[in-house]
């Protein structure tokens, strides 16, 4: 529970004006249960016991009178207590996505399996304890005003009642310290049971057609069946633990007031209380005391060790896992490019590799193109490229150094990848464009919106400070021409177009990869038109276990596949981009979001 408490120990902390305002409010709420006891006894004792019934309504009155000051201080709570909870929840969903991103493209083994558990997390132990967390506080912070307004109210109306309350209510109080140990294992247990019967039915649903295939169905029930077995034991374990909390309830809420009770005849006998102050002692225990203790019992038992465990698989799971202590990488001179040595990679243990035993050296100043039929892994070398999958077997290395050693910051602000669906956020056009780069002179941002086809777009839209309300207003095209001039003005040396420009027209889609390729450092394009492979230095074609690096000429010469693919573009100029996948798009139509 230690790491669940650190996390709430710190999220709270961080938000200790709201909280402080929370506990304001609180304590005019806890007005009722302070005046309460005292009110009835002098109601009773100095108005309708002595016949003065105006006296013990006006009295009556004043109590309503605070009852109406607990409603208003719920009232003004509430807005303070969102600002307490809401900024939990949106910092627990970075944790939560950082930490499931990162591992996903980190292409070690089990990355998907722990992605589907992070799916589980977000979804239901973020959300579980955002809700958790304002229960608690709604209800904790009452209940012990509550509790505390109503012993101080009874000291002052009958010290001598004390004794019989404290003792039983600490005795209580041990036994339910005492029960939280087992009861936080138990509810462990049973968290961790729903998190696995999730994992498993997510394995399960995503194999579904090779469990069918390999007529698993009867295994794969009694494995989740297991599962659900195990989570029902959980389940009675932890409800046979938590019916020991009746009996905290009996010594600290039930047996004061019967205590009381039993001794307030002698008491009112010799004269020590009034008839009055029995009343109001008896109100304090059974109309607050006892209904707190109960709830408290309750919420502390139930939701805040619920709360103590969700957070602590949040800590515990989200948690940066220790870097060794290493020499930082060194920055890639001018001499240094990306070298893959016999690199191997394949989606699944036994998947037929997408990339097999593949060497080659991307030096920097160098224009790369990378063609194949749709599907042969274009993409996936890129991925492989910039560090973004992980090979089964060989190495992909930067300047020497191999990119699972370069510190994360460094690799990103050296290899950037452009993806064919560019992203565009919310914000201002200066801000999309100056994100990888916030410090970029006016002068360099003109030089890129220009050199990349982009300013017509960036006047038509109203210029750098025009917002971009919504996104999805634009069309595909006008995206990649953001997203290309963003990314021309990033201090990446190593740019990877994974046609990046394929919703661009030709001239437009030549105009951005010039740019690039005259550019400080080295482009790479994955090629869904010949004429983005003409323009290239070398280009690799992909096709399948036999990849081969050469120029166009040579390759024209040498490889049946690239003139098949050559003349299939030649011959259809206005086929579907990417060798019969997707059409040509007029920049004029693009813009217009036409297409």
């Amino acid at each position: 529970m230690r790491a669940g408490q650190a996390l709430l120990v710190g999220l709270l902390r961080a938000r200790r004006a709201a909280l402080g305002r929370v506990l304001g409010w609180s304590v005019a709420e806890g007005i009722p249960a302070l005046l309460s006891g005292a009110l009835l006894a002098a109601a009773l004792d100095r108005g309708f016991l002595a016949g003065r019934l105006g006296v013990g309504f006006v009295l009556l009155g004043v109590l309503a009178l605070a009852m109406l000051i607990r409603a208003a201080a719920t009232y003004a709570m509430f807005p303070h207590l969102a600002a307490v909870v809401e900024p939990i929840r949106d910092t627990l969903v970075r944790r939560v996505v950082s930490d499931a991103v990162l591992d996903a493209t980190s292409g070690s083994p089990g990355a998907g399996m722990r992605a589907d558990a992070a799916v589980a997390r977000l979804t239901e132990q973020v959300e579980s304890c955002r809700n958790l967390t304002a229960s608690l506080l709604r209800t904790l912070r009452q209940l012990g005003v509550t509790i505390v307004a109503a012993l101080l109210g009874l000291a002052v109306l009958a010290p001598i009642l004390l004794p019989l309350v404290l003792i039983p209510l600490g005795l209580a109080v041990w036994l339910f310290v005492r029960l939280l140990p087992p009861l936080a294992r138990r509810r462990r247990a049973l968290v961790l049971a729903d998190e696995e019967i999730a994992a498993h039915t997510g394995r399960t649903v995503a194999g579904l057609r090779d469990v069918v295939a390999c007529g698993a169905q009867e295994r794969v029930v009694a494995e989740l069946g297991a599962e659900a077995d195990a989570r029902a034991r959980a389940a009675k374990l932890l409800a046979r633990a938590s019916s020991l909390r009746l009996l905290v309830v009996a010594l600290g809420g039930q047996l004061p007031l019967l205590a009381v009770l039993i001794a307030a005849p002698w008491l009112v006998r010799d004269g020590t209380l009034s008839t009055g102050e029995v009343a109001g002692a008896a109100l304090y225990l059974a109309q607050h005391l006892e209904p707190a203790v109960r709830a408290a019992t309750a919420t502390v038992g139930g939701w805040f060790l619920e709360l103590l465990v969700v957070a602590g698989r949040l800590a515990q799971t989200t948690e940066p896992a220790p870097m060794p202590a290493a020499r930082p990488a060194p920055a890639p001179s001018g001499s240094g490019g990306l070298v893959l040595d016999r690199v191997t990679f394949g989606y699944g243990p036994f998947a037929e590799p997408v990339v097999r035993d593949l060497t080659m050296t991307v030096s920097a100043g160098s224009h790369l193109a990378v063609v194949g039929p749709s599907g042969i892994g274009k993409s996936t070398l890129a991925a492989l490229l910039a560090g973004l999958l992980a090979p089964d077997q060989g190495s992909v290395a930067l300047a020497d150094t191999r990119l699972p050693n370069w510190p994360e910051p460094a690799l990103r602000a050296t290899i950037a990848v452009v993806p064919q669906e560019a992203y565009v956020f919310a914000g201002s056009v200066h801000e999309n464009l100056s994100y990888l780069d916030p410090d970029v002179a006016r002068a360099d941002l003109d030089r890129a919106v220009r050199l990349v086809g982009a300013a017509e777009l960036i006047a038509r839209i109203g210029g750098y400070d025009a917002r971009i309300a919504d996104p999805g207003a634009l069309s595909a095209g006008e995206r990649q021409l953001i997203a290309l001039a963003r990314t021309y003005l990033s201090p990446a040396r190593f740019v990877i177009l994974d046609e990046a420009t394929c919703h661009l027209d030709p001239p437009t889609e030549a105009l951005a990869e010039a740019a690039f390729a005259t550019r400080a450092g080295a482009l790479v394009v994955i090629a869904h038109r010949i004429d983005s492979a003409r323009r290239a230095d070398r280009i690799l074609l992909m096709d399948g276990n036999r990849p081969t690096l050469g120029t166009h000429h040579e390759l024209l010469a040498e490889s049946a596949l690239y003139r098949d693919l050559v003349g299939a573009w030649e011959q259809r100029p206005t086929d579907p981009v990417g060798w019969f996948e997707r059409k040509p798009v007029r920049a004029e139509e693009n813009a217009r979001g036409r297409v």
